[in-house]
């Protein structure tokens, strides 16, 4: 019953949310723009996805979701979770552009262990061209690192900018990725996140309250985020050189003194990290009545 209550409470976060904090378009001449329609009674700015690379993190083994396999493998909604972000960035993109008289995304680089590669061969080899392996590093910075250089590289420089997507959230949607690519071409940076909702307090000792941070001024970060291309590789140098330590692909940008825009997302961006998220993620994608896709037929 308490489960239930929740995945009620996710499914309305994002007409009672959504609309108290809704952006305004900001339709600027430099960026070409289409308006579609996301509902009846909604509209979004559709951005031209042609200099744009997406990279596909895809290399965790998330331990705590306590199962046999890393949870990109794990079947959400009869595919695995992994497909739901191949299917969005291969199929529904490039058809959503399209439709509005846009380029879609020319590259998208799947950050996929080396010994799930000859796994996921037969889908690369249907998007030949589009679809491309880059190997994880140690930790996340150089997975990251890896992804950029191979869109970087694939795309012979046409790619000026790339969306950093982790696998493990498979419910954003076409229009919080146009929106987070409008505000990065802007602002040379774009992070899609919420107005966080829980009271944050801040502990020295893991046992007592230091302080409440106020929560106005809190946002809880999603993917994607969308850099410029050079400038993500400038900042890979600086934290090098420097040792910096930095928790996500905005950071980068943040430890250059260079601004990142928030752009708002929604609060069903989830990330499955918990086999109760998993739940919830279905309970989501049924109410958008959801079709399996077989990204190989």
């Amino acid at each position: 019953m308490i489960l239930q209550k929740i995945i009620a409470l996710v499914l309305a976060l994002q007409l009672t949310v959504g609309s108290a904090f809704a952006p305004t378009l900001n339709l600027s001449n430099n960026a070409r723009t289409t308006i579609l329609k996301a509902t009846d009674d909604e509209s979004f700015s559709m951005q031209d996805l042609g200099n744009v690379g997406f990279v596909l993190l895809a290399g965790g083994s998330g331990s705590r979701m306590k199962a046999n396999m890393p949870k990109q493998f794990l079947e959400l909604k009869g595919m695995p979770v992994l497909h739901h972000s191949l299917d969005l960035f291969l199929n529904q993109l490039p058809a959503a552009c399209e439709k509005a008289g846009l380029k879609g995304p020319p590259i998208v680089a799947l950050v996929l262990d080396p010994k799930y590669q000859p796994e996921y061969q037969p889908i690369v080899d249907k998007f030949a061209g589009r679809l491309a392996f880059a190997n994880p590093g140690v930790e996340r910075q150089g997975s990251v690192e890896n992804g950029v250089n191979k869109v970087a590289e694939l795309s012979g420089g046409d790619c000026t900018f790339v969306a950093i997507h982790d696998s493990a959230r498979p419910l954003v949607t076409i229009e919080e990725i146009s929106n987070v690519v409008r505000d990065a071409k802007e602002y040379g940076a774009a992070v899609l996140a919420v107005p966080c909702k829980a009271t944050i307090k801040e502990s020295e000792d893991g046992s007592t309250v230091l302080r409440t941070i106020p929560r106005a001024r809190l946002w809880e970060v999603h993917t994607p985020q969308v850099i410029e291309i050079e400038k993500l590789q400038r900042g890979f140098e600086k934290v090098a050189q420097e040792g910096l330590e930095v928790t996500d692909d905005v950071s980068i940008v943040e430890a250059m003194g260079e601004p990142v825009k928030l752009t708002l997302g929604e609060y069903t961006n989830l990330k499955i990290t918990t086999p109760e998220d998993m739940d919830v993620a279905t309970a989501i994608l049924n109410e958008r009545k959801i079709e399996i896709v077989d990204l190989l037929s």
